[in-house]
């Protein structure tokens, strides 16, 4: 017999007491288990989810239809001296991308390819190699790819899915957009696929992306569309399909169907912090990328219409204190010389609100809708003006191949203070050191004070300061009076036009503090 005070005991009571509380956590599991699941039990839920996932179509048959028309590209890049770390793998237009850009780092990693641990550094004048993806869409042997991808090349080779290969001539590149059109000769008519609508897609439909992943040859990955309407300030008419099929490097150039077999998008960036597929990718939208590739098809070049203004987003800060009824619209920062815009009556300060007859969300939507305008037609443009709307007809021009090299349409004296600024004339010196054009007639900001509430919008030294509340200003002294007199008065709002390096663009402070 044992004692209930004695050691044995114990720990026949203590074995008993964890015997009930496993029991017990078991029938809790159990219960947890075979709770029901919104008033469906667990086990009928999976059995519903089961027949559910049955019913779902294989992407088998539309795989079979459009795989053939898929290629890899091949290319050998031209010789370089350059020994910095290795060949690139589809370098791409992100390499320029604004320094502090959140997609600068991430991009750079995923399109730079990495050296093989047995190679250090590369011997001068090596070739190197990349590699990338393409779809045919005639069947005489045009194919579709990103010019990131050929951009530098010295040999082109299209290969197919069975391995046989072709040399490409380059039919054209547009950089703008990232596209490139190749030309094989074949004696045979080749596979293709069509363009589709990429704005009849909408976030959530079902999307299928090949290529030519890491080298491996043709791959598919399925997904959805996850956004429309990306800007990666990538380059000027940004308007990505965001889709989460997996796309990796050697995926660029290539194609996302619908589940039709139709392009949709040509599959171009990825965000990842770390080189590889994290849900994330960007693919041209066919319905841009089409009128480019007829454009080069045709003429080799891209040729885009052009109105010939500088123009900035207008924040709710700017449209209150230009008193606008929304913050909509394109404003124009400045008009260039001998262009459509001002030989149409633009000025500095106008806010671009439709454009034939397209309203302007977004900044971007202007540039996009100009460049797609058939060169010497008219285009009735409608602008606020003040309190005042005004209609345009301008005549669009052709874009000019490099619109920097457009022609840019002195006092002296003692630094003025005002709201935390050091304001002093504009001298010949400080024109080229901070890069300003002799046309730009303004104040310089020499400092900025840290209490200053002009750091509130990124106000800069070098600024030079044309206009007050659309006020020019030529010396510090009136400057100076200006912001005074505009911040002690009951609004207390002040919009600026600058000039930063030869760039207009305004900014604007509301409910500044009174200052002296």
């Amino acid at each position: 017999m044992i004692s209930a005070n004695s050691p044995k005991a114990g720990r026949a009571a203590r074995m008993a007491h964890r015997a009930r509380i496993a029991a017990l956590a078991a029938g809790t599991a159990l219960t947890l288990v075979l709770a029901p699941v919104g008033g469906v039990p667990l086990a009928h839920a999976q059995a519903a989810s089961g027949s559910e996932l049955a019913a779902m179509p294989s992407l088998s048959p539309l795989v079979k239809k459009v795989m053939p028309a898929v290629v890899n590209i091949s290319v050998v890049e031209k010789s370089s001296d350059q020994s910095d770390g290795g060949p690139e793998m589809e370098p791409g237009p992100f390499q320029n991308f604004p320094p502090g850009s959140p997609f600068d780092e991430f991009l750079r990693k995923f399109f730079q390819n990495q050296k093989s641990e047995d190679d250090s550094t590369p011997a001068p004048h090596r070739q190197q190699m990349a590699l990338g993806s393409g779809f045919i869409i005639d069947p005489a042997g045009y194919v579709v790819t990103n010019n990131h991808v050929v951009d530098g090349s010295e040999k082109v080779t299209v290969v197919f899915q069975d391995g046989t290969r072709h040399p490409a001539k380059i039919v054209g590149r547009d950089a703008k957009t990232d596209l490139a059109l190749l030309k094989i000769s074949v004696d045979h008519p080749l596979p293709y696929v069509a363009f589709g609508n990429s704005g009849a897609e909408q976030v959530g439909d079902w999307v299928v992306a090949v290529g030519n992943p890491f080298g491996l040859g043709g791959t598919v990955s399925a997904g959805i569309v996850s956004a429309r309407g990306r800007d990666i300030h990538s380059g000027p008419y940004d308007n990505f399909l965001q889709i989460d099929a997996p796309i990796n490097r050697g995926n660029s150039g290539g194609p996302t169907f619908n589940l039709k077999g139709e392009v949709i998008g040509i599959n171009t960036a990825i965000y990842s912090p770390n080189g590889g597929s994290v849900g994330i990718g960007f693919a041209i939208p066919s319905d841009l990328a089409k009128p480019v590739i007829d454009q080069l098809r045709e003429h080799g070049k891209v040729s885009r219409g052009w109105l010939g203004v500088q123009i900035q987003e207008v924040t709710p800060a700017i449209a209150k204190s230009m008193s606008l009824p929304n913050d909509h619209g394109a404003l124009v920062a400045d008009v260039t010389k001998g262009s459509p815009a001002e030989k149409a009556g633009f000025k500095q300060g106008d806010v671009i609100e439709s454009f034939n007859g397209h309203q302007i969300e977004k900044l971007r939507d202007l540039p996009i809708m100009v460049a797609e305008t058939p060169v010497g037609t008219d285009a009735k443009v409608t602008v606020r003006r003040g309190d005042q709307d005004k209609s345009f007809d301008v005549a669009i021009a052709e874009q000019p191949a490099n619109l920097g090299q457009l022609a840019e349409t002195e006092t002296g004296g003692h630094a003025d203070r005002a709201a935390g600024l050091a304001l002093a004339p504009l001298t010949s010196a400080e024109r080229e050191r901070f890069h300003v054009p002799e046309a730009v007639k303004g104040v310089l900001v020499r400092s900025i004070s840290d209490t200053s509430p002009f750091n509130e919008v990124d106000l800069r030294p070098g600024d030079v300061i044309v206009a007050i509340n659309q006020q020019p200003v030529t010396s510090a002294e009136e400057a100076a009076g200006k912001l005074r007199e505009a911040m002690n008065g009951p609004d207390k709002r002040v919009l600026l036009l600058l000039n930063r390096h030869g760039s207009s663009e305004y900014v604007a402070l509301s409910e500044a503090p009174n200052q002296g």
